[in-house]
């Protein structure tokens, strides 16, 4: 069974995603920095980079939120950058965002399933996504689309919560997340189940090998595992 953040409704896991950003969207942001003590900006910094070579001029960054990674993606000098999101209150933040830097020409955000994608094949030199993924209703079928719109030596880059395994910080870590952070949360967002549901749904995720094994049943080859700042994130990248 998935997790999903609101327990005591039905629902699909991917409509109670949409509900929970909506609700949280306005205190997301400060929410993320706080939490992750501003780490979260190097994270997305550090997968970016891995583009750097590849110079991609037509990027989509699915599960955008905010925009902060398309909004990072920047520094690659792309000549556009599409975000996709299922959740409009997040996309209405990302795009005062987005015109208070001028960059509306080159950053288009619009409401899209990222397991059914609007985009035709082959159409993306590279596909990134941050702290997505594990919020698939189907992962394998998320991550298939992502191959399918990606052009051929295309390169995907994918940024996510995994679990530290080395004592004592895997201790220290696993306590942080399922006792302080839900209360921060709480107290903040003013939503009980959404920062009970993020260590839920990081505990649940198949990360390291294990999402290596499904990055490649989907399409890709030339997987890699990135582990950053003990464990707590990865970076996976994949080609087509």
């Amino acid at each position: 069974m998935s997790v999903v953040p609101y327990k005591d409704k039905d629902g699909s896991k991917r409509e109670q995603v949409a509900e929970m950003f909506d609700n949280i969207s306005p205190k997301y942001d400060l929410l993320n920095h706080v939490l992750s003590g501003g780490v979260d900006i190097y994270w997305r910094k550090r997968a970016i980079k891995l583009l750097k070579k590849e110079q991609p001029k037509v990027i989509l960054d699915i599960a955008t939120g905010t925009g902060d990674f398309a909004i990072e993606a920047l520094s690659l000098n792309p000549e556009k950058i599409y975000g996709v999101d299922i959740s409009e209150g997040m996309l209405a933040v990302g795009r005062e965002k987005i015109a208070k830097l001028g960059k509306q020409d080159i950053i288009t955000l619009q409401s899209g399933d990222s397991e059914n994608l609007s985009f035709e094949n082959n159409y993306f030199d590279a596909v990134i996504v941050s702290f997505g993924v594990r919020n698939y209703q189907n992962l394998l079928a998320g991550l298939t689309e992502m191959n399918r719109v990606m052009k051929q030596g295309g390169t995907c880059v994918v940024v996510e919560f995994s679990k530290p395994r080395s004592f004592p910080f895997k201790q220290f870590y696993n306590f942080y997340f399922k006792y302080i952070l839900p209360l921060i949360g709480k107290t903040v967002s003013k939503d009980s189940s959404a920062y009970t549901y993020l260590p839920e749904s990081v505990q649940a995720f198949p990360d390291g090998e294990a999402f290596l094994e499904i990055y490649k049943k989907a399409g890709f080859k030339n997987t890699k595992c990135i582990p950053l700042t003990f464990g707590i994130c990865s970076i996976y990248t994949g080609q087509k």
